[in-house]
């Protein structure tokens, strides 16, 4: 369970004025928001997984979120330097499994080499599916 902001403010609480209350309280409503990510809820499930071969600059990440649409899940994809990509993904275990088999049944499948699935002890903040540029 998070502190409540008393707690957070508890050492210093003579130092806490009304011009940084707002800091206060915004640390506390990030650190909640955070820790209602912290679990993986039952039923639902967090998968890192990467793809290799010939998967970039050919419109795979695309691709993906536009699959990504017809499911309810969360997550993102992304190029990584050494040419495979990276999805990260949330969701009911099954609409995952599903979303996944909407990839491997897609025109991807003759991209794909290989694909590295890993669970993830935490699920990712993510909103929505997007793609990243990192």
């Amino acid at each position: 369970m998070l502190p409540a902001v008393p707690k957070l403010c508890e050492a210093g609480a003579e130092n806490v004025s009304s011009s940084n209350l707002s800091d206060v309280f915004w640390m506390w409503s990030t650190l909640s928001r955070a820790h209602s990510f912290a679990r993986i809820k039952p039923g639902m499930i967090s998968l890192q997984i990467f793809y290799e071969g010939n998967v970039q600059g050919v419109g795979f990440r695309w691709s993906v979120r536009h699959i990504a649409k017809g499911f309810d899940v969360t997550g993102w994809v992304r190029n990584l330097l050494d040419g495979r990509v990276e999805l990260q993904i949330n969701g009911e275990e099954d609409e995952v499994r599903a979303f996944l088999d909407g990839i491997a049944q897609s025109d991807l499948r003759a991209l794909i080499r290989k694909q590295t699935e890993n669970k993830l002890k935490n699920p990712i903040a993510a909103r929505g599916f997007e793609i990243r540029h990192e």
